[in-house]
């Protein structure tokens, strides 16, 4: 990088630069190259940089002020690194990689690095300034860096009759001013001292702002404050001179001349090719916002409708039966709501997601911007794992709803068929016991306990016949608890007094039979 200090080195503005420009033009390297010995003597002067301050921070201001912010100290507000990239962004017209926005020193300094390694990108061979220099406020090393910025987006560039950059600059300061008396431009340090040259290239272009007659050789402090004035207030070319420091100086800072003269030929050469810059700044800025627009919206719909998924899952995967059809036949509606109102809205969502997300990553390919990486979680890949989850437990609950209520309607139905057999049972059983207790035989004739017998053994064989009832309902109560019926324990205490019932009809028949032989 740019060693803007050294005595004994030469300034490498890169390989590209070498042979800039046809003719006898020569390329910013020769000129930076061949400084004679007395510049480099002076390249420490304090009040040199003194005038490199203003009128670089000035430069730098008038075009971060398209961007919306500007900088007070430019070896202060340069130091993290994002000012400095905008204001790249904003004199090339192209992006940069997005910054790093933590306030760590390690993130300023790759923010450095990456305005710095877009200079390289453009031909700049840069020699001995580093991100760190930048980084901890080195004035001297920022001011170089500032220079090099100038050199390559404000001055290579310029050609007039095959020549280019300062030599191009030169030969339109001295074709433009060739008219105008006791203006002789043959540098860009002595010939401004005076201020005429500044008013006469005013004067050429815009005539009614300058009334160069009345202009004095020997004011030189008046000539200049009256043309940095003019410009200021109807070039829009911010003042970036002292009057004072340019006379009060043995040499005027020929860099900070080649910066300020570098802005009229901008002015008058290129207003309409500034104009578009502008309005192509304008809707990188634009389109970089509606991006950041897409790239929000993005993340809001992701989280939405993942906790949506992480809420509506374990929903779906609770399978705890109810105890009743009833309750059952409400799960399914509920369910049936879900797939009926709450889901197509996010069906919707989910749809529209993708949509977004391909439609940004176009947009940022179409701009050279790198392809947007949601946060960790919120990949649509994601998603798509959620969204499969999610339908997977719903196919399942859906599955597990209909085998439910299936088994209950059962499980009713043989319950039913319980409390019918049940029923007959018991109305047939009534009476018995008592009838079977009775001693009506103690006192009967040998033919009444004939016909006593003759009915008893009627009664044996209605109570055989009834055995195979007894079976049933015994089974019914036992499948209704092996199917885990609601009501197993009223179903096995009924159950159980039939039986026990049964035994005792079976103990009493017996007893009758011999008490009657």
């Amino acid at each position: 990088m740019v060693d803007y200090h050294a005595a004994n080195q030469s300034y490498q503005y890169g390989p590209s630069s070498a042979g800039n420009g046809a003719g006898g033009g020569g390329g910013m390297g020769d000129y930076m190259a061949q400084e004679d010995d007395w510049d480099r003597d002076l390249l420490l002067d304090p009040a040199w940089e003194k005038q490199q301050r203003k009128t670089f921070t000035a430069w730098c201001n008038s075009h971060l002020r398209k961007a919306g912010t500007q900088i007070e100290n430019i070896d202060e507000d340069f130091r993290d690194g994002l000012k400095l990239m905008l204001l790249l962004e904003v004199i090339s017209g192209e992006r940069l990689p997005k910054p790093e926005r933590g306030k760590m020193r390690v993130h300023k300094i790759n923010n450095v690095n990456k305005a710095l390694d877009f200079i390289a990108s453009k031909g700049v061979k840069l020699v001995s300034i580093g991100a760190e220099e930048i980084v901890d406020g080195n004035a001297k090393m920022t001011l170089g860096m500032i220079w090099t910025i100038i050199l390559r987006f404000a001055i290579q560039d310029i050609s007039v009759e095959e020549t280019s950059a300062k030599e191009g600059l030169l030969l339109w300061c001295q074709r433009k001013t060739a008219p105008y008396k006791n203006v002789n431009v043959q540098n860009f340090h002595i010939s401004w001292k005076d201020g005429l040259a500044f008013n006469a290239l005013i004067h050429r272009h815009r005539p009614e702002l300058i009334e160069y007659d009345k202009l004095r050789k020997d004011d030189p402090v008046t000539n200049l404050n009256n043309a940095f004035e003019v410009a200021e207030k109807y070039l829009d070319i911010p003042k970036m001179l002292d009057a004072e420091d340019i006379v009060g100086t043995l040499r005027p800072d020929e860099k900070a001349i080649m910066t300020y003269v570098s802005c009229f030929y901008h002015a008058f050469s290129g207003a309409q090719k500034a104009e578009t810059a502008a309005n192509r700044i304008c809707k990188v800025l634009a389109v970089n916002q509606e991006n950041e627009h897409l790239m929000e919206d993005y993340e809001r719909l992701a989280s939405d409708l993942l906790e949506w998924i992480r809420r509506t899952i374990p929903w779906l995967e609770d399978r705890v039966p109810q105890r009743t059809i009833q309750e059952m036949q409400q799960k399914l509606e509920d369910f049936r709501d879900y797939r009926r109102v709450h889901k197509p809205p996010k069906v919707q969502e989910k749809c529209q997601l993708e949509i977004n997300f391909n439609t940004l990553q176009t947009k940022l390919r179409l701009s050279n911007r790198p392809a947007f990486m949601p946060s960790e979680g919120r990949m649509v890949s994601d998603i798509n794992n959620g969204w499969q989850h999610l339908e997977q437990a719903e196919k399942g609950y859906e599955e597990w709803l209909l085998n439910e209520i299936r088994r209950l309607e059962r499980l009713d139905h043989l319950a039913e068929k319980f409390r019918q057999k049940a029923s007959i049972h018991e109305a047939w059983t009534d009476g018995k016991e008592a009838m079977l207790k009775h001693r009506d035989y103690e006192t009967a004739t040998l033919s009444d306990i004939k016909a006593l017998i003759r009915k008893h053994e009627a009664f044996e064989s209605d109570l055989a016949a009834h055995q195979d009832r007894v079976e049933q309902i015994a089974a019914i109560a036992q499948e209704l608890n092996e199917l885990d019926y609601y009501d197993s324990h009223n179903v096995n205490t009924r159950c159980q007094k039939i039986c026990d019932q049964w035994d005792t009809l079976g103990n009493l028949t017996h007893s009758r039979r011999e008490a009657l032989e």
